[in-house]
C-alpha cells in the first residue's frame, strides 16, 4: 500500500506522539494503533508495524533517562530476562491465537494497572510494615514483569502503566527511577517482539519506517520533560492516559 504525503506525515506525527507518551507513562500504541488502521491496514499488520517502529523510542527514551537509570545495571539484567521471555510469549500468541474478547481483556488489565498506581504508596508502606522479604519481592516483580512482557509483546498498549504498577508495588525506590526502569523493560518487549513480527509476520516497511523515526525524537522530547514531573502529577498522568486508553479500545 502507497502511503500519500498527508497519511505519512500523519503516521509520523503519531510516531512523535507515541514515543512521548511510551517514555512518560506507556500507551502510545493507542496514538499509533488506530491511525493505521485508519489508513486500511489490517489489525494484526497494523499492530506488527506498530510494535515494530516503535523500538527505537525506546532506545532514545532510555538514552534521556540515564541519568535516574545509574546503578540499577543488576535489576535490569534479572527483570529484563523476564521481559524478554514474556515478549517473545507474547508475540508468538499474536500470531497464533484469534482475537476473540481482546478489548475487554486489555480493558479490565488498565483498570487493575491504574488502581495499583493510585494505591501503590500505601500498599508499598503495609508491604514493608509487614515485612514481606527482598527475595518474595523479587519473585513477585519478575512474575509481574514476566506478564506484563506477555501482555506487552501481544498487543503494547499500557504496558507501560502496568509495568509502573508492577515495580511500584515490587521495589523501594523514587516513582522516576522506576520509570527509566520501565522505559528499559518495555523496550525490551518491544524489541524482541518485533524480531518475532519480522521473523514470522508481514511489515508494512513504510509505516514502520516513519513510525520508528517519529517515536525516537517523541523518546527525546517524553525524557526530557516526563522527568521533571514530580511523584503526584506523574501519577496523574498515568491515570489520564490509562482512562483515554479504554475509552478508545472500547470505540
Amino acid at each position: 500500500m502507497r502511503l500519500g504525503v498527508l497519511e505519512a506525515i500523519a503516521i509520523l506525527a503519531a510516531g512523535v506522539a507515541a514515543g512521548t507518551i511510551n517514555t512518560v507513562v506507556g500507551s502510545g500504541t493507542l496514538v499509533t494503533f488506530p491511525v493505521l488502521l485508519a489508513f486500511g491496514y489490517a489489525p494484526v499488520m497494523a499492530n506488527v508495524s506498530n510494535t515494530v517502529g516503535l523500538v527505537p523510542g525506546s532506545a532514545s527514551g532510555a538514552f534521556g533517562y540515564r541519568k535516574e537509570l545509574a546503578g540499577q545495571r543488576a535489576r535490569i539484567a534479572g527483570l529484563g530476562f523476564a521481559s524478554v521471555l514474556g515478549g517473545v510469549t507474547g508475540a508468538v500468541l499474536l500470531l497464533v491465537l484469534p482475537a476473540s474478547a481482546f478489548k475487554t481483556i486489555v480493558s479490565a488489565f488498565i483498570i487493575i494497572a491504574l488502581a495499583l498506581i493510585v494505591a501503590q504508596p500505601r500498599l508499598s508502606a503495609a508491604l514493608t510494615r509487614g515485612g514481606t522479604g527482598g527475595r518474595r519481592h523479587r519473585a513477585i516483580s519478575a512474575v509481574g514483569v514476566y506478564v506484563s512482557g506477555v501482555y506487552g509483546g501481544y498487543f503494547g498498549a499500557a504496558q507501560g502503566i502496568m509495568l509502573l504498577a508492577i515495580l511500584g508495588l515490587a521495589l523501594d525506590d523514587e516513582l522516576q527511577r522506576i520509570n527509566a526502569l520501565k522505559v528499559v523493560l518495555a523496550g525490551l518487549v518491544n524489541l524482541v517482539a518485533a524480531i518475532v513480527f519480522v521473523l514470522a509476520a508481514h511489515v508494512a516497511a513504510a509505516p514502520a519506517a516513519l513510525i520508528a523515526a517519529g517515536s525516537i525524537a517523541g523518546g527525546v522530547l517524553g525524557s526530557r520533560y516526563g522527568r521533571r514531573l514530580s511523584p503526584t502529577v506523574l501519577r496523574l498522568v498515568i491515570v489520564v492516559v490509562g482512562v483515554a486508553a479504554i475509552v478508545q479500545l472500547q470505540t
